[in-house]
C-alpha cells in the first residue's frame, strides 16, 4: 500500500507551514481584505475604486530566480521572501500603478514549514513597507519536478492608476532626462551568472569579506531587493515622470531602451553611474565583457526616471527628500537603442 508520504508529499509538513505563516500573513490586511488565509481566494473590497475617475487594474507576476541558490546555501531565507515584493511593486510602478494586494507561490522539491515561515514572513515584511495585502497564496512539493533541495519563489501583484496616469514612454522626448535611483547591489537578476563567476569558478567562499566590501559576500548577494514606490509614486501621480524603467533582466540596455518611441535614443554616461564594487568584482573574476554587464546588471541604477530638463532639479529633490539616492545618468537622443558612452 503507497501513501502519498512515500510518494513525496507530506500534507501533514503542508497543514504545519499554514499554521507557522497565518500570524506573518494577517498583518499585512487591510480592512479591504474580506476573507481569512485558508480560504479557496483571496478576496479585497473593491470600494477603493471609487476613489479613481477611470480606474485601471495594472498586474505583473515574476520570480526571485536563482538568488533562492544563495539563501540555500546559507540558510537565510526571509530576504528573497522581501525581493519577491519589492521587484513586482517595482514592476507596477514602473506603469505608474500603486500597489494593492500580492499573492504568491511557492514550489519545491521537500516542503520544510519553518522555511516557508521564514520566507513569508519576509514578503508580509516588505508588504507592510508598501502598503501591500497579501492575500493569498500556494505552496506546493513537487519532488519529481524539482531537484533536490531547490526552492521557486513566484509573486503576483495587482495595482491601480488613473486611466490618464498610466506612464507606458508614449510621452518621452528627444533631450529628456535619464535620471538613476540608485541600487543596493545586484537586486534579483544576473545571479546565474554572479554565481557562476563568482562560485563556480573562482570558488570564492559566502563568508569571506571581499577587498572593498563592507560586508560578507553572501551578505551583499542576499541584499533585498528594494522597492522605490515610496519615493516615485508621488511623482507618478503629479505627472512628470515621461518614462520609469525598472532595470531588471536585460539589464540597463534592454530596461531603459523597451521605453524608446520610434525614432528615439538613449545615451548613457558610464562615468556618471556609482555601481557598488560587486559589480567590478564580477567582471574582473569572469573576465565579462563590459556590453554583457550592462545587459545583464542593474549596474548600481535600481530604477531609470525620465523626465524634462526643466523637472530634473524638482524630480532629484523629492526622490531624495524620500532618502533615496538620484542621480543624472543621460538623455534621450535621436536615434535608436541604447548606448553607454
Amino acid at each position: 500500500m503507497a501513501t502519498y508520504r512515500e510518494a513525496g508529499v507530506d500534507i501533514e509538513e503542508g497543514s504545519r507551514a499554514v499554521q507557522l505563516i497565518k500570524k506573518h500573513v494577517k498583518s499585512t490586511f487591510s480592512k479591504d481584505v474580506l476573507l481569512d488565509i485558508g480560504a479557496f481566494g483571496g478576496a479585497v473590497d473593491a470600494k477603493k475604486l471609487k476613489k479613481y475617475k477611470e480606474p485601471v487594474l495594472i498586474s505583473s507576476i515574476d520570480g526571485v530566480g536563482t538568488k533562492t541558490k544563495i539563501a540555500a546555501k546559507l540558510g537565510k531565507w526571509d530576504s528573497v521572501g522581501k525581493d519577491i515584493v519589492g521587484h513586482s511593486c517595482n514592476d507596477i510602478l514602473a506603469c505608474g500603478a500603486e500597489p494593492w494586494y500580492f499573492l504568491d507561490y511557492l514550489a519545491s522539491s521537500r516542503l520544510k514549514a519553518e522555511k516557508v515561515e521564514q520566507i513569508v514572513k519576509g514578503m508580509a515584511e516588505a508588504c507592510k513597507e508598501n502598503g501591500v495585502s497579501l492575500i493569498g497564496g500556494e505552496t506546493a512539493e513537487m519532488p519529481g519536478v524539482y531537484l533536490e533541495g531547490e526552492t521557486d519563489i513566484v509573486g503576483c501583484i495587482v495595482g491601480i492608476v488613473e486611466k490618464r496616469g498610466i506612464i507606458d514612454g508614449s510621452r518621452i522626448r528627444r533631450g529628456n532626462m535619464l535620471i538613476a535611483l540608485q541600487s543596493n547591489g545586484l537586486h534579483t537578476n544576473g545571479y546565474s551568472l554572479a554565481r557562476k563567476v563568482l562560485i563556480e569558478d573562482a570558488k570564492m567562499d559566502l563568508g569571506e569579506v571581499p577587498e572593498g566590501f563592507e560586508c560578507s559576500l553572501g551578505e551583499e548577494l542576499l541584499w533585498p531587493h528594494k522597492s522605490y514606490a515610496k519615493a516615485v509614486l508621488p511623482l507618478a501621480k503629479k505627472g512628470i515622470l515621461k518614462g520609469i524603467a525598472h532595470i531588471t533582466g536585460g539589464g540597463l540596455i534592454d530596461n531603459v531602451g523597451r521605453l524608446l518611441p520610434e525614432g528615439l535614443g538613449a545615451e548613457i554616461i558610464k562615468g556618471k553611474l556609482r555601481p557598488q564594487p560587486i559589480f567590478s568584482l564580477i567582471k574582473e573574476k569572469g573576465m565579462v565583457p563590459e556590453s554583457d554587464m550592462f545587459r545583464t546588471f542593474n549596474m548600481g541604477a535600481g530604477m531609470v526616471l525620465i523626465v524634462e530638463g526643466k523637472d530634473e532639479k524638482k524630480v532629484l529633490k523629492e526622490v531624495e527628500k524620500a532618502k533615496e539616492e538620484a542621480y543624472v545618468i543621460g538623455k534621450i537622443v535621436k536615434g535608436k537603442g541604447v548606448q553607454v558612452i
